[in-house]
């Protein structure tokens, strides 16, 4: 059976929980829902707006690890550049929106 609380996953803890829960992900189902790049971007984003220091990379790599049973460790270093390059793809994506709808 697989946890319900982002805290129970392996490598996450209370500060994992509270940190996701300020961008509205509040459970394991919303997180796997809204998948750990989609999550770690939100978190920066939030991050920047606020005029805070933005999450590390490790918590990326640990949100995929508690995601998929692993440490982080090992997905950084089997992982990282596909990681790397689909939050790139991401922050991207919102550069071209932003730039269509002004």
């Amino acid at each position: 059976m697989s946890p319900k609380y982002i805290r129970d996953l392996p490598g996450l803890g209370e500060k994992s929980e509270q940190s996701l829960a300020l961008v509205g992900i509040t459970d394991v189902e919303q997180l796997r829902s809204c998948g750990a790049v989609m999550a770690f971007y939100r978190l920066q984003q939030l991050a920047a707006a606020e005029g805070r220091a933005k999450p590390s990379l490790n918590f990326l790599y640990a949100l995929v690890g508690g995601l998929s049973n692993r440490s982080w460790l090992a997905v950084a270093q089997s992982e990282r550049e596909q990681l790397l390059m689909e939050l790139e793809g991401i922050s991207e994506m919102e550069r071209m929106f932003q730039t269509d709808s002004e």
